[in-house]
């Protein structure tokens, strides 16, 4: 029965810990408005992309390089602020698969393009 508890107390102690958020801010630019966003969250009025995805690394690379272009969701291609996500069912995924695959979540919100 103290086994058992111990365990209990072990897995919510690495559940908690192993989810955190990051997110980084540029205090020079101003941030791409969203007047339609209904949100109600630090992002408010903010035009924010949301990614959820699982990326796959070969075990020869260190890192992972995403690349945020012109587009629709993003006009100015320059970005000013994301945020980074870490979950308990990402960090079990990066330990099952030893690290080829890993589990992201990011939000980010694009700088108001400059006239």
């Amino acid at each position: 029965m103290k086994h058992l508890k111990l365990l209990i107390i072990l897995i919510i102690a690495c559940t908690i810990t192993s989810c955190y958020s990051v997110r980084l801010r540029n205090i020079n630019g101003t941030p791409q408005p969203d007047p339609f966003s209904n949100r109600d969250d630090y992002y408010r009025g903010m035009a924010v992309v949301e990614l959820d995805t699982v990326i796959k690394i070969n075990t020869t690379s260190k890192d992972f390089t995403l690349l945020i272009k012109e587009s629709d969701a993003c006009e100015s291609g320059k970005l000013n602020m994301v945020e980074y996500r870490n979950t308990f069912g990402g960090l079990l995924l990066n330990t099952i698969t030893f690290g080829k695959k890993r589990k992201v979540k990011i939000k980010y919100v694009c700088e108001k393009k400059s006239n």
